[in-house]
C-alpha cells in the first residue's frame, strides 16, 4: 500500500513537472507573439506619417500607365486604394463606385488610383470595363505592399484605402474587407482636405 501511495505521488509529481513545462513553453510562446505585435504595431503606417513613395506600372482608359507618388502629389492629393483581384465582384463594385465619383474627387483636386497584385494585361481590361476609363490601376508589388503595410498573399492584396494629402501625409487609412464604405470615407477626407486649403 505504501508503495502505491509513493507510485502515485511520484507520478503526480511528474504530470505536474510535465504541465509545468509545458506552461513554461506556451508562456514563452505568448511572451513571442506579443512581442512581435509590438513590432508590427510599431512598424505599421499611421496617420500622420509621410507616405512611402513609390513607382508603379498600370493601365489608364485601357493604355499603358506609370507614375510615381512624388508626380501624382505635385497634382494634388490622392487615394491610393489597395484591391484584392480585378474582376471579382466586390472589386467590381468597388471600381465603378470610384468611377462614379472621380469627377467629384477631380473637382477638389484629388486623383484616384487603384492597386492591385494584377498583372498590366488584366489591369488594361479592368481599367475599361470596370473602372469605366475614369481612373488608373496599377500593379502593386510585394515590395509596394510591404511599404504601405498592406497584407499580400499570392499576390492578392487585403482591401486597404489610403487618402495622402499634397504634402505626402497620410490622412486616411481604412482597411475593410467590404468594399462599401471605401469610396465614402475617402471623399469625405478628401473633403476635409479641401477645407484646409
Amino acid at each position: 500500500m505504501r508503495k502505491t501511495k509513493l507510485t502515485l505521488l511520484l507520478l503526480s509529481l511528474a504530470v505536474l513537472g510535465a504541465c509545468g513545462k509545458a506552461n513554461e513553453k506556451k508562456d514563452a510562446q505568448l511572451d513571442k507573439a506579443i512581442a512581435q505585435a509590438q513590432k508590427d504595431a510599431e512598424n505599421t503606417l499611421k496617420v500622420g506619417q509621410k507616405a512611402p513613395d513609390f513607382s508603379a506600372k498600370g493601365a489608364l482608359a485601357g493604355k499603358d500607365f506609370s507614375f510615381t507618388l512624388a508626380a501624382k502629389l505635385k497634382e494634388g492629393p490622392l487615394v491610393l486604394y489597395f484591391f484584392p483581384k480585378a474582376f471579382t465582384p466586390g472589386c467590381t463594385l468597388e471600381a465603378h463606385d470610384f468611377s462614379d465619383t472621380t469627377e467629384e474627387f477631380k473637382k477638389m483636386g484629388a486623383n484616384v488610383i487603384g492597386m492591385s497584385g494584377d498583372n498590366i494585361d488584366a489591369l488594361k481590361k479592368f481599367s475599361t470595363e470596370e473602372c469605366r476609363d475614369k481612373f488608373a490601376v496599377a500593379t502593386a508589388t510585394p515590395e509596394i505592399a510591404k511599404a504601405y503595410h498592406v497584407e499580400m498573399m499570392q499576390g492578392i492584396t487585403k482591401r486597404t484605402t489610403f487618402v495622402i494629402a499634397q504634402d505626402g501625409t497620410i490622412s486616411m487609412i481604412y482597411e475593410n474587407s467590404d468594399y462599401r464604405n471605401h469610396v465614402k470615407n475617402a471623399l469625405e477626407q478628401v473633403q476635409e482636405l479641401a477645407k484646409l486649403k
